[in-house]
């Protein structure tokens, strides 16, 4: 019998996996973060023997080689990925033995990167598992477009021939166990669900149902942004990461808080955008610890930039310094926690701006009043439909396009309220008179404003 526990990273959208059975064990694409692992291999009362990387990735730091020197494992990373360390290099068809009866067979699966390897867990010589990486997802595949614009039609191609690849060797009951594709910019497409087989994906993914030209016209043309942080992310693993230091930051005062401002560093404020609508420090960011976290403030902030972070809870605090340490914002230049009126010096007073619903911009637009509607999606929401009138920028890029936003009060709205809440901290912050609108865009036609779709 073998077992596989699920590790699961909702902000970056990512799942890494340990695998074993009685005695050893492996682990497929860790975290940054290795205590975690190490834990649940401890809680299984299992040695990790191997730990084995999918590719060389784009959208988070690895703790692979952190992980491998702590346990003593055998470091597994395609032949094919140029790095400046010692592993294990695996080709296609290599295997190694996990456990009694257990074997890791590699599969070359290219397409997310040149040297992408899926590995298969077989018990008694019959294929259990795949554990796909980037390759295929949950009714998509990784997206080709990450390592150099000149190869992603061909690594498109590739992902095709990778995907019939792994449908033509493993039974239609296999689970399929990608590390990409839960709400991860990585995927090509987000789809639906979090588990699926070689069967399900047979039926449904368009690699396996729709011919190479097909399949690769339509991928490229729906291909999202990528987050600016992936150009730091591979050659940190292609280098080899540092060990994670997870220690508390030094604690900041009011004075502090104040000074790191004024030198141009980011001070990000955890809380709900809802708490931090109704007072925060002036000229602090909103980025809300449930939302995506990682993704966006890697995303907007100079890399490099000095963070200091404010929160309720010393928890809260140690929660986000994890979950940016997974994407190489390692040392939080200072945190502080309690009461915001405790984070500006005496005499000041706390910032604020109010939100609203689109009813509420319907009813302001209805009584003539001149308000500029911002817009921050991404281009492929707006294409789906957009307010008519309203100026579009997209979050990731606002913060170098203050200029670009006209006069006068701006109504700021997104799909949902998380990154409308983001983009009035930015304003706000600029000194622009803001309204946060937090409401979800279906209620936009709704509420009677005009929706344009093109």
């Amino acid at each position: 019998m073998f077992f596989v526990d699920t590790l699961e990273f909702e902000g970056l959208g990512n799942r890494s996996y340990l695998a074993g059975g009685a005695r050893g064990a492996v682990v497929v694409d860790p975290p940054r973060d290795i205590d975690q692992v190490i834990a649940a291999a401890a809680k299984r009362g299992v040695r990790i023997a191997y730990v084995a990387e999918t590719h060389v990735h784009n959208d988070y730091v690895t703790g692979g080689l952190e992980l491998a020197r702590v346990t003593g494992a055998s470091y597994l990373v395609p032949a094919g990925a140029r790095v400046s360390f010692a592993r294990t290099p695996v080709a296609d068809g290599d295997t190694v033995t996990v456990d009694e009866r257990l074997v890791l067979r590699a599969l070359a699966t290219p397409g997310h990167t040149p040297h992408h390897t899926s590995y298969v867990l077989e018990e008694d010589g019959r294929g259990a598992v795949a554990f796909t990486g980037g390759s295929l997802l949950i009714g998509a595949v990784g997206r080709p477009d990450l390592v150099e614009p000149r190869l992603t039609e061909e690594l498109a191609r590739a992902q095709h021939a990778s995907a019939h690849r792994l449908a033509d060797e493993l039974d239609d009951e296999v689970p399929v166990l990608p590390t990409h594709g839960f709400g991860s910019f990585c995927s090509s497409s987000q789809a639906e669900g979090d588990a699926t087989t070689i069967g399900r994906e047979r039926k449904a993914n368009d690699a396996l149902t729709l011919d190479v030209d097909t399949f690769v016209e339509r991928m490229l043309a729906g291909l999202d942004d990528v987050p600016a942080y992936y150009a730091h992310m591979g050659p940190a693993n292609a280098a080899g990461p540092a060990p994670v230091d997870l220690t508390p930051p030094e604690r900041a005062d009011a004075g502090q808080i104040a000074r790191r401002l004024a030198a141009g560093e980011w001070v990000v404020d955890l809380r709900s955008r809802t708490a931090f609508a109704e007072g925060h420090v002036a000229g602090s960011f909103n980025f809300e610890r449930d939302g995506k976290l990682a993704t966006y403030l890697a995303w907007l902030i100079p890399w490099g930039k000095p963070v200091t972070l404010l929160a309720d809870t010393s928890e809260q605090v140690a929660d986000a310094q994890r979950e940016l340490a997974r994407v190489g914002i390692d040392r939080p230049a200072a945190a502080a926690t309690g009461e915001p009126g405790g984070w500006v010096r005496a005499g000041e007073k706390l910032a604020s701006f109010p939100r609203a619903r689109f009813a509420d911009l319907a009813g302001v637009r209805e009584r003539g009043e001149d308000v500029v509607v911002l817009d921050v999606r991404r281009d492929s929401e707006r294409a789906a439909g957009h307010v008519e009138g309203a100026v579009h920028i997209p979050i990731h890029e606002l913060h170098g396009r203050l200029d670009e936003v006209p006069s006068g009060t701006v109504w700021v709205h997104c799909a949902s309220g998380m990154r409308a809440a983001i983009a009035a901290s930015l304003l706000d912050a600029a000194g622009r008179e803001v309204v946060a609108v937090d409401d979800g865009f279906d209620a936009a036609g709704e509420a009677g404003l005009t929706v344009t779709r093109h």
